[in-house]
């Protein structure tokens, strides 16, 4: 008996023995697993990071092309825009140069000078009627107007029974463009006697 029982236990030492061989086997071939998934989940993450990279290097680049277009295309429609700006008052200024020149053509074989006068007048009133009612171009300055420097510019003045200051002469009428003004009037200003 004492024969069978050391005999289990060496058996029982045997199986604990070969038991924890195997276990530190698997230990072993599980760790070098984990590792070998953590190089390749690293390996696979590293791939993963560098191929978003490249992606977003090339959706930068894309988008910097996209506003040099944008940019290139608006400067190329501001000059164009400045470039035909006025191409529609040059198209409505035409047919006063046409009359003008039908009136240097007529002068030369005309012999009454009213009927001249009179066709000056009309391409006068027809240009200026076009001009404001189209452009909003308005002409101010008026002899009897008060003087107001933000919208005269005064050639020269006279002392005279006044109470005010007011425009004596008008050398050259003002233009305003709606509310801007594009050109002061000349004008000599009549101003009270000291």
């Amino acid at each position: 008996m004492a024969e069978e029982t050391q005999n289990v236990e060496t058996q029982t030492e045997e199986k604990v023995e070969n038991q924890t061989e195997e276990a530190t086997v698997q230990a072993e071939e599980e760790s070098k697993e984990q590792t070998e998934q953590a190089e390749k989940s690293a390996e696979d993450r590293i791939a993963e990071l560098e191929k978003e990279n490249a992606d977003l290097k090339d959706q930068l680049l894309r988008r910097a092309a996209d506003f040099d277009n944008y940019r290139k295309r608006m400067l190329k429609e501001k000059q164009e825009t400045f470039d035909y700006a006025n191409a529609n008052l040059l198209g409505d200024l035409l047919e006063s140069l046409d009359n003008f020149d039908r009136t240097v053509e007529a002068a030369s074989t005309a012999s009454d000078v009213k009927s001249m006068a009179d066709g000056i007048k009309m391409i006068n009133k027809s240009l200026v009627n076009m001009l404001e009612s189209k452009y909003n171009l308005v002409g101010y300055g008026k002899v009897g107007d008060s003087f107001n420097p933000d919208e005269h510019e005064a050639i020269g003045r006279v002392e005279e029974d006044v109470k005010e200051q007011t425009l004596k002469e008008v050398y050259l009428k003002g233009y305003k463009l709606k509310d801007r003004i594009i050109r002061h009037a000349k004008v000599m200003v009549s101003v009270p006697k000291a």
